[in-house]
């Protein structure tokens, strides 16, 4: 029986990585026609029906073609980097329990946090093995602007943690009669942007600041190392769509509406980069320590106020 119980939580991990897989190649693919018809013009329209296989096209030339190495890097790391950075994006989709091996965790917020504060490193030895300036810099922008927005994403966590009094996030479900959205309209603005800074997307892209750093970290990136990395980025802004859904519009539950809003929340990722210029790194980091921490802040002690009250 224990034997049937290991193959079962196998298989089960094995669709989900597939499941994601599958999510993450079809929102590259939504980036391209939703930034298409932003700028006036098609996306991918050649491949297959409307362009429907162009993401595992891509996938195929990116793993087919030849890795390079670099000879003053720190080989290792540099190969490792990529790797370890897509293992634990998908380590993280364990939170969410699905129709079969029900794995639930109590500390779900806290495993969220660990692999999120563990992602910042596999980018700044991604930037250092390269053995590259542009790389190292964009390294170091990265490390800054992934802790300094884990502050505000914990305290909004926290803000939320006391609304419902546990770690499980299968727990927000139970307590959302009004959704949270509502209750956090300001918080929920500042967990969107701030998850945007988390997973280095436009408009708060600065460790893949093209314009300056040639590309950034992952600039003597190529190949498999590269598509890993997109992988990983792409997973992180899937699951973050999925966390915000979670938090604020309703919990979760199975059924075709909440995988809806999930998507909804993954276009406004897109459409914010094709809408919005590159922010300043300053104002980045004004913006995080001067106006997201207070707030943030100030709406733990009203909820914590308001809990208090009502007990």
């Amino acid at each position: 029986m224990m034997m049937f119980d290991y193959l079962n939580i196998l298989v089960g991990i094995l669709i989900l990585i597939i499941g994601v897989m599958v999510g993450v190649a079809f929102l590259t693919l939504l980036e391209r026609k939703v930034l298409g018809y932003i700028q006036i013009r098609k996306g991918p329209n050649k491949v297959g029906y409307m362009g429907l296989l162009q993401p595992f096209s891509d996938a195929i030339k990116l793993f087919s073609k030849e890795q390079m190495y670099l000879s003053y890097s720190n080989y290792m790391c540099y190969y490792f980097s990529p790797i370890m950075g897509f293992i634990l994006s998908l380590m993280i989709w364990m939170l969410i329990p699905y129709y079969f091996n029900m794995i639930s965790f109590n500390l779900g917020v806290l495993f969220f946090l660990c692999c999120t504060s563990l992602g910042v490193y596999t980018i700044m030895i991604a930037g250092w093995s390269s053995n590259s300036n542009y790389s190292l810099l964009g390294g170091f922008r990265s490390v800054a602007q992934t802790i300094s927005y884990e502050v505000s994403l914990s305290l909004i966590l926290m803000s939320c943690i006391v609304m419902i009094m546990d770690f499980n996030l299968m727990k927000f479900s139970d307590y959302q009669f009004l959704t949270f959205f509502f209750l956090m309209f300001p918080l929920s603005l500042c967990w969107m942007s701030s998850s945007l800074a988390e997973t280095n997307r436009t408009p708060f892209d600065f460790a893949e600041g093209e314009s300056e750093l040639v590309s950034g970290f992952n600039v003597e990136y190529s190949s498999g190392g590269f598509a890993l990395i997109f992988l990983a980025e792409y997973s992180s802004i899937l699951f973050m769509s999925l966390m915000f859904s979670l938090m604020y519009l309703g919990g979760y539950d199975l059924n075709l509406l909440f995988y809806l809003k999930m998507i909804f929340i993954s276009f406004l990722f897109i459409w914010v980069r094709g809408t919005l210029p590159r922010y300043r790194y300053d104002k980045l980091m004004y913006l995080c320590w001067k106006i997201y921490l207070p707030i943030s802040l100030n709406f733990l002690m009203l909820f914590i106020g308001l809990k208090i009250y009502l007990i």
